[in-house]
């Protein structure tokens, strides 16, 4: 796993549960945790005394060591808009972590299209803390069969082996758009296949497998009700074409039930 954890910190409230999450995640890897606020130059005026920037960051920091004592944390304000410069901190990353309401440099964070423009241009999996961070429940991977998609496996099972949880893989079917002479078999095939390696390398994580009927929003969003984490691809075809390209990413990423990692694909 990876050696260091970045989280975007703005003073919002959900801005405690995002650290608290990154914290944890950088303790169960053994990584450092660095602290981030972005301070954007445009659409507001400039803070003309960084001392509250400093204090925000600083307490952020300060509570992110009151849950992971043994991380090491840096914090930093970096002017620059939030994508911009989470985009910048991924390249040394193996994690993001941001709330999913933000406030100052984070206000847009997962409104219309900065979303979808911070997971196509992160060089590591982005996670959306929803809520209170959960440590009960699977982790639920979306699963297409497509290569690109191997990478969101594989952080899924890295992540359960990590949690010491179970892992739930879905994969989206649509009986009206599936090719003729296919039907769920070729998808209970399809799952099996995606996770054969990556479950003889995690032999402690248990797997379920799920083929769901219907609409990739709404199975998935019903998929993530009792998930401690749901693990997307940024790229994908069949039942989850253009994840996160469109209205699937954006009702994941408002009204999923859970946390959201998105990992998009190196190629």
């Amino acid at each position: 796993m990876g050696k260091l954890v970045v989280v975007g910190v703005d003073g919002s409230s959900s801005c405690q549960a995002a650290v608290e999450a990154a914290a944890r995640e950088a303790r169960w890897r053994g990584a450092g945790l660095r602290v981030v606020h972005a301070v954007s130059r445009s659409g507001r005026p400039m803070q003309p005394d960084p001392a509250p920037l400093d204090d925000l960051v600083r307490e952020a920091a300060d509570h992110a060591r009151a849950v992971a004592p043994e991380a090491e944390v840096t914090e930093a304000v970096v002017p620059g808009s939030a994508v911009a410069v989470l985009g910048a901190e991924s390249r040394a990353a193996d994690l993001v972590v941001v709330g999913a309401r933000g406030a100052g440099g984070f206000v847009e964070m997962l409104l219309g299209s900065t979303a979808v423009s911070l997971a196509a241009h992160t060089k590591c999996p982005v996670m959306v803390i929803r809520g209170e961070p959960a440590d009960a429940g699977p982790v639920v991977v979306a699963v297409d069969g497509s290569p690109k998609g191997e990478r969101a496996v594989e952080f899924a099972f890295a992540e359960a082996a990590l949690r010491k949880a179970e892992i739930l893989a879905v994969h989206a079917w649509l009986p009206d758009y599936a090719p003729a002479g296919t039907g769920v078999e070729s998808a209970e095939r399809l799952l099996a296949q995606a996770l054969a390696g990556h479950a003889e390398k995690y032999p402690d994580v248990v797997v379920g497998q799920q083929v769901l009927s219907g609409e990739p929003r709404e199975t998935l969003v019903e998929a993530s009700r009792s998930a401690q984490l749901m693990v997307l691809g940024a790229r994908g075809h069949g039942g989850f074409a253009g994840l996160l390209l469109g209205s699937v990413s954006q009702a994941l990423l408002h009204h999923a039930h859970c946390s959201v990692t998105v990992v998009r694909s190196e190629t």
